[in-house]
């Protein structure tokens, strides 16, 4: 009993009510009260729109195609931002990690990278086409910039979940935060679309005539006033995570700089042991393979709908609303798959899923549908809205929502899968080498289908795949373990 009092007592959540019965969270603190466990989930809620409307369905189309000028160049430039930001995540990572566990909290981290993501996506408003405003070059790093402190945020955000919340939760508080995440993104797009896209495309009563607080669309600020506002939304929400939920205290006080080189010595002991850990790095290498798979599905999705059945901004617009609507579920869904059957179980079914999506998505064509069902595509339109007028695009407008549904699960799965089988004392450590299992090789998924696409000169080709990658993270995922494995000192 005294043991477990210890436990409890040192590195206990700062902030936390003495005499306070919670019970442990899955690392042996004190784990926080139902506020600061869902503050923790919100902060999802807060960072993640900034993926989902800057870097897939608004910002980046505009930034390639509008920006830069030329559709194929801005895919290039597109690819080295995001080829530097993982090769620079690659190298701090891992040590960023060690050093929170040396140092202990992880809230001033959380601060320091919020306060430099705020204002570098906050600046994005100034990318004006042909130079008017920020440079490529500008614009670039303001992009390396944010990716950067977003991957560490998340370093240190994940972290935390082992220590706020019980064990029986974290598979539930991970689906709750992708969900949140998921929601946050559905609400900014929703109102992107209200206030700023279909004004003057449709002559419906309770849209606006024109775009709304004099916003000028012919300039192009509907599409980079999604930047300001996604800051705006992660300085605002940010704050229930600072206010609400408790930081472990530090192990004694420690300098800097002793922390960082303690931080550095600890990430190299542990590549030196890794052969210790290795159902942990069995997981880290298959998960980097599914994680590529699937973010390529993310950014190709729209891309071979728009190339495919020539979607125009405000079908993807739609597009990206409709996927996150089903991706709140898919959060939920990850959760209870988790819960009910286990992290490694859920993960295989989510790959599974996935992997069946991409094939009946490539089965979808404007003239066939599942491959050998031929459609007419002079046929009269399903009905009379602007957007997915024919059957095969709303079949794969249906089969693209499930594989949103099991990506969302999947990601939530990973996160929680890592909590249950790293060592509970290189948490940290082990998730900064989870964030360079998923960004060491971000550049594999759109390479492989850039080379597919050019080899055969085909879009089906090159998005379909996306398939051997997710294949080859389902086999790595067979011979994973679900147990948590001992420190080696």
């Amino acid at each position: 009993m005294n043991a477990v009092n210890d436990v409890a007592e040192e590195g206990a959540p700062s902030g936390a009510p003495d005499g306070a019965s919670r019970g442990l969270s899955a690392s042996g603190h004190q784990a926080a009260d139902a506020k600061g466990q869902f503050s923790w989930a919100l902060f999802e809620w807060a960072r993640d729109p900034y993926v989902i409307i800057v870097t897939i369905y608004i910002f980046a189309p505009y930034f390639s195609s509008t920006v830069v000028g030329d559709p194929v160049r801005g895919q290039a430039i597109w690819g080295h931002i995001n080829g530097i930001a993982g090769f620079i995540i690659a190298c701090f990572g891992p040590i960023l990690g060690a050093i929170a566990d040396t140092g202990g909290r992880r809230k001033p981290w959380l601060i320091a990278f919020v306060a430099i993501m705020v204002p570098a996506i906050f600046a994005l408003w100034w990318a004006l086409p042909g130079g008017a405003g920020l440079s490529i070059f500008q614009i670039a790093l303001l992009f390396i910039t944010i990716s950067v402190a977003f991957s560490f945020s998340e370093v240190f955000h994940n972290s935390m979940l082992p220590t706020v919340a019980p064990h029986e939760r974290i598979g539930f508080l991970s689906g709750l935060a992708l969900a949140l995440a998921n929601a946050g993104a559905l609400i900014i797009l929703c109102f992107l679309l209200y206030a700023f896209m279909l004004p003057g495309h449709v002559d419906w009563s309770f849209i606006p005539e024109k775009a709304l607080f004099g916003i000028d669309v012919s300039q192009h600020e509907n599409s980079r006033i999604s930047a300001p506002l996604t800051a705006i939304w992660l300085l605002v929400f940010t704050l229930p995570l600072l206010f609400f939920t408790p930081d472990v205290k530090p192990k004694g006080r420690i300098q800097k700089r002793k922390a960082v080189m303690d931080g550095i010595r600890r990430v190299f002991r542990t590549v030196r042991q890794i052969r210790h850990y290795r159902n942990v790095a069995t997981y880290l290498i298959a998960r980097m393979f599914f994680n590529d798979g699937q973010t390529a599905v993310l950014i190709f999705g729209g891309v071979y709908a728009a190339g495919v059945f020539h979607w125009n901004a405000l079908t993807l617009t739609i597009y990206g609303i409709v996927l996150s609507i089903f991706a709140v579920g898919g959060g939920f869904f990850g959760g209870w798959l988790d819960d009910r059957f286990g992290s490694k179980r859920a993960i295989l079914i989510s790959i599974g899923g996935t992997s069946i999506g991409i094939v009946l998505a490539v089965s979808m064509t404007p003239t066939s549908m599942f491959f050998f069902l031929p459609y007419d595509p002079a046929s009269p339109p399903i009905w009379d809205l602007p957007f997915f007028r024919t059957a095969p695009e709303l079949a794969y407008l249906i089969v693209v929502l499930i594989v949103a549904i099991c990506i969302t699960a999947a990601y939530a799965n990973s996160r929680t899968m890592l909590a249950r089988i790293a060592p509970v004392s290189k948490m940290s450590e082990f998730f900064g080498l989870y964030a360079l299992s998923g960004t060491a090789t971000a550049f594999l998924g759109p390479e492989l289908v850039g080379f597919t696409t050019s080899y055969f000169q085909s879009q089906r080709v090159g998005f379909a795949s996306i398939l051997v990658l997710m294949l080859i993270g389902l086999a790595g995922m067979l011979l994973v373990r679900e147990q948590r494995s001992e420190a080696i000192d």
